[in-house]
């Protein structure tokens, strides 16, 4: 089996194995928080996946002992307030406006736009998570197709905390029962890989020393099949979820998402509620490795 030469693209890690793309996000010391350019950067994998005739199945991975603990509030490299190439839209620069112009444009950019972009790619995404996968790091992992979880991993979205009515993909009502959706974001507790898996989001539950293995014998065993079968069939499920209400449904709550953070920035400190990472990680229970992480 033919295997390309891994290569970094910044925050994230490229190689290819066979008929399988590995997109990995390389932010280890910070839980793989996500910051735009990790975001840039991964768009320019899942491109590069997409071309490249050889591939037929893309595993998302994140290095380290978490998949990724959220969006970046708070790492020495939080790049929010830098100017990036627009990519998924044509919303104008946020960098150099003020208040909702910015934050809405620069969400609907970075966030929103790519994690729709990414859920079209016409290949199937897997996504192999250990440890965190909170907030941002949700969004990614429901971008994919199939979710290979180790036995250590969680799943949280506690933004209900800064007053926030979830993540900005807001996919919870079509990955789980409405219901479990509204009980993981009423709590904002943390949900097992196994209870995952119990209501759906997750495809399987592995030991996490087989984790790699077990996710890359999927992916290998999809990629036997036909190439134009695999997007048309990705193609069909995708457009039956928005039949039922997926991509109309994230518009109008990426509308409440960001009248909360209006609404914050109105009552409280700022548009997270006074909510920063060290504040977060109290109300959960749990602590940064470092100074300056991400969500969790």
């Amino acid at each position: 089996m033919s295997t390309a030469r891994t290569t970094s693209t910044g925050p994230v890690r490229y190689e290819r194995r066979g008929p399988v793309a590995v997109v990995t996000m390389d932010r280890p010391e910070y839980r793989n928080a996500q910051n735009s350019a990790m975001t840039y950067a991964l768009d320019r994998a899942f491109y590069r996946a997409a071309e490249d005739g050889e591939v037929k199945v893309v595993v998302l991975a994140g290095a380290g002992g978490h998949f990724s603990a959220g969006h970046d509030i708070g790492t020495p490299e939080r790049d929010a307030h830098l100017p990036f190439e627009r990519r998924a839209g044509l919303w104008w620069d946020h960098s150099d406006k003020e208040g909702a112009e910015s934050r809405f444009a620069r969400e609907s950019e970075v966030y929103l736009g790519m994690c729709r972009r990414w859920r079209e790619l016409p290949k199937p995404v897997v996504a192999s998570v250990q440890g965190a996968c909170v907030a941002g790091g949700l969004m990614l992992a429901w971008i994919c197709d199939l979710i290979v979880a180790s036995e250590d991993a969680f799943f949280a979205d506690p933004v209900v905390r800064m007053g926030i009515p979830g993540v900005e993909y807001f996919a919870h009502p079509w990955v789980m029962p409405p219901r479990i959706a509204k009980e993981f974001l009423y709590t904002g507790d943390r949900m097992s890989a196994r209870r995952a898996y119990e209501v759906g989001m997750v495809n399987r539950v592995v030991p996490r020393a087989e984790l790699t293995d077990s996710t890359f014998e999927l992916a290998h065993r999809i990629a036997e099949m036909p190439r134009m079968g695999l997007a048309l069939t990705k193609r069909a499920v995708n457009q039956a979820e928005d039949l039922q209400g997926l991509h109309t449904g994230m518009d109008a709550v990426f509308g409440l998402h960001h009248l909360a953070h209006a609404h914050n920035a109105e009552t409280a400190h700022d548009a997270l509620g006074g909510m920063d990472i060290h504040a977060m990680l109290r109300r959960s229970g749990g602590r940064p490795s470092r100074p300056g992480e991400a969500e969790a």
